[in-house]
């Protein structure tokens, strides 16, 4: 009788894993069906990926101010990438981080953070500009207003931030908020 109900058991969490792989093949099909299906969002064709060393999935969005970013413009920089909401307490908590790095140290390092605003995600553009006053926040705003590249950059949790190197490549992924600390060892670590 207990080598059954281990056996079970063992069957029962083999199963539990292969739908699990099954599941998440289903929605990163998904997602790149998505994308290929008319997004106003432009990914270009390289060896693109998110794995350590691949190149970060270009796109372009319009700030908070209303200008045109490209992830490509920044080849040659360093790149925090930061995918956030306002509603995140830890985005809260790494924000006055992010700008004192910002303000210090980003530009003796070559560095540019992009703090991508996970808009479809969040509470409307006053909620959103009332963050970015709160926090004095200088670096730029790219509004993810189409949920594209939250779900390209697999953001389930937030804050989600990809250190990419002046190439363009994939350098790390923290999921959760950063301190000046970790930002500093981050980015003495890349190209």
């Amino acid at each position: 009788m207990k080598k059954t109900l281990g056996l079970l058991l063992v069957g029962a969490l083999i199963a539990m894993l292969v739908l699990g792989i099954v599941q998440k093949d289903a929605e990163e099909k998904q997602a790149t069906e998505r994308l290929n299906a008319g997004s106003d969002v432009e990914f270009l064709p390289t060896d693109e990926g998110l794995a350590k060393g691949e190149t970060a999935p270009d796109f372009e969005l319009t700030t908070l101010e209303g200008e045109t970013v490209r992830l490509s413009d920044y080849k040659g920089k360093k790149v925090i990438l930061n995918l956030w909401a306002t509603w995140c307490p830890p985005c809260r908590a790494e924000m006055p981080d992010m700008q004192k790095f910002y303000d210090e140290q980003a530009q003796e390092e070559n560095v540019e953070i992009l703090a991508v605003n996970l808009t479809t995600k969040d509470k409307g553009m006053d909620k959103i500009n009332a963050f970015v006053e709160e926090f004095g926040l200088t670096f730029p705003i790219p509004m993810d207003v189409e949920g594209d590249i939250g779900d390209v950059y697999q953001a389930a949790s937030i804050p989600t931030s990809y250190m990419i190197d002046t190439e363009g490549r994939v350098q790390n992924k923290i999921v959760g908020p950063m301190n000046e600390e970790m930002m500093e060892d981050f980015i003495a670590n890349m190209e």
